[in-house]
Formats: C-alpha cells, structure tokens, sequence
C-alpha cells in the first residue's frame, strides 16, 4: 500500500519529562487507525502534526515531505477536524458550504454533502442555531469538501448524540473506500474501536498495539480448535479479558492498577479510565495473584507494584495510595494489614 502519513522514530520530552518515547507508525491509504492517549500527549501530537511543535527526536512525514520541507505540500495533504473549533455562525449551512465548495474548487455536489452529514432538513438553517452535534457535522462536511489524502479527527464523536456518531462512522468507511487515510486521536477507548481497524495506545511507555479478539467465531474454527486442542499442550495466558463496544479487549496484568467489585460487577482501572471485566472478582484474584496482585479489601484487587504509601488513617482504618497522577486511594482492611505485612517481608 502507499505510505501517507509516516511517524519515524518520534519521541518528544518537555523540560526533564519524556512525554512519550520514540515510536514509528506508518498510516497507509485506505488505512483506519486511532491512537488512545491522555489530553497532554494528544494535544502534543497535534501540535507537531501542524508544525506548531518540533520534535525531540524524529520527523513526521507525508508522502516523504516533512513540514519544514515542503509546508505547502505537507499542509495540502492532511486536514486536521479540531474538537473545539470555530464556525461562520451568522451563515446558513448550505451558504457556508458553498463558500467552501467555491474556495476549495471541489467537485463535491451540494446533496450528497447534506445527505452524508444528515443536515438536509437544516440547509437553510443558520449554524448559530444548530445543536452542538449539527455543528459537528458542519465540520465533518467541511472536511469531506477540503479533500486531503489524510484526515484526522480530534476527538470527533465526544459529547455528540448517536446520529452525529453513525455520520462519523459512515463518513470515515466512505473514505476508506476512496482509498483515503484517516488518523483518529482519542482518550475515549470504546470510541476508537468502534471505528478504527487499528488501535493503538500511546503513552509514556510507548505506543502499543491494543489487542482485540472478536466475540463472534465460525463453527468450523471452534470445532477445529475442539479437535486441535486434544493435542495441544497447556500453556499459561496472562492477558485479562474485558469487555468494550461488543469487543474483547486484551491488557497485560502489568497494565491494571486495581480491580474494583461494586453490585457484582468487577472493573478494571487503568490510567484513571475503567473497563468492565468478564470475570468476578474472586476469578481475577485467582489469575492475578501470580503476577503480583493482592486482595487488600473484600471488594479491591491492587496490583503492589503501582502501591507508594501505605496509609494508616486510625487504629484499625487503611489506605493504599498509588503511584499514578491521580494518587488513587484505595481501602485496605484491617484483616488484610496484617497479610500484606507477611507479603511484604515485614513482621
């Protein structure tokens, strides 16, 4: 396939701070791919995809041109859809693609336009006047008129109502099918594998792919795996399975945080953000235990190593606070101190 948008080697720190580590990622034509991260790293990411930020370390490129080379040609070939971005609100919808229409000289007709953004009953609406998702569409149409061969979203379906969702969705397999690339940057995982082929987490690790294995499988490949697994020989799976938009999401146990039980229902907690498990919390006690993991309380899991302090609030009440930006808290028991003294080497 032929390469688009390239990231080579690129790693960027501020001040005594590596905000993320080098990477390379290559988005071909045709390709769907989001990257998962924090605000921080996102609003990096799209400050050195414009050229209002350099690098610590590596380039980025399209079709081989980075932006200090040849900024015209690097600016004509990607468009970037900002989450919070400005509109000509006195216009009315169809007016305002006109005008882009006419800037852009493009072949786009007016009625498609309107029929892939679903705002033909508010063509002659003024934008002032649209719901916040409408306006959201207005950008999407904008994009689609501008045409460049790589596309990128900021955030494009956060906060928007479910019709603005199944416009994105469609609009993004649309120009896959023209063979055009879209890059989609995110910190809402479900969001990104809703649509993306590709996902890919970026953070102060690195960038890693985020394994999903489809719920749905044929008859013949679980037969075949009923057949197979007679003479296969066991082996220990580590991955936590959880559960995301219809989709099985694998994380390392070095990954998670803490598992928290609450009405039943056992989440898993990574970088502040939860993800429904498909086990109870007795069945995640059993696969974690092994690899570091400790029932501090009858409704938490912790993983030790993310464990700084152990707080001692009053005789018989404690805490455990980790080694994450939000300092999470979490409850130890009173029965489970003593425990984690014996775990920890202590008398």
């Amino acid at each position: 396939m032929t390469e688009g948008l390239i990231f080579s080697d690129l790693e960027k720190q501020t001040k005594d701070n590596i905000l993320f580590p080098n990477f390379d990622l290559t988005l071909a034509q045709g390709e769907i791919v989001a990257i998962y991260s924090t605000l921080n790293i996102r609003k990096m990411l799209l400050d050195l995809l414009r050229g209002k930020a350099v690098p610590s370390k590596g380039r980025i490129s399209v079709h081989g041109k980075t932006f200090e080379e040849d900024k015209k040609a690097y600016m004509s070939a990607i468009n970037i859809c900002f989450y919070e971005e400005g509109l000509y609100e006195r216009l009315k919808v169809e007016d305002y693609f006109s005008l882009f229409i006419k800037l852009y000289t493009s072949s786009y007709r007016m009625e498609e336009l309107l029929l892939d953004t679903q705002l033909q009953d508010k063509r002659r609406a003024r934008i002032r006047s649209l719901t916040d998702s409408e306006k959201r569409r207005v950008h999407f149409g904008t994009m689609i008129i501008r045409n460049p061969d790589v596309f990128i979203f900021e955030e494009p379906d956060l906060n928007v109502d479910m019709e603005t969702r199944r416009v994105f969705v469609n609009l993004v397999k649309k120009l896959q099918e023209k063979r055009k690339a879209s890059l989609i940057l995110t910190g809402n995982l479900e969001s990104a594998l809703t649509v993306a082929d590709q996902v890919f987490r970026l953070d102060d690790n690195g960038l890693h792919v985020v394994q999903v294995a489809e719920e749905e499988s044929k008859k013949e490949e679980v037969n075949s795996e009923e057949k197979d697994g007679e003479d296969m020989k066991p082996f220990h799976f580590n991955k936590i399975p959880t559960k995301v938009n219809e989709k099985i999401v694998l994380f390392d146990p070095q990954e998670i945080d803490y598992v928290e039980s609450n009405d039943g229902q056992s989440n898993i907690y990574i970088k502040g953000e939860s993800f429904p498990s498909l086990f109870t919390l007795n069945e995640l006690e059993s696969r974690l235990q092994h690899v570091g993991f400790f029932r501090c309380h009858r409704s938490y899991i912790v993983n030790l190593q993310k464990v700084r302090e152990v707080i001692t609030w009053t005789r018989n009440s404690y805490s455990l606070i980790l080694d994450d930006k939000a300092k999470s808290s979490i409850p130890l028991s009173k029965t489970k101190m003593a425990q984690l003294k014996e775990v920890l080497g202590l008398k």
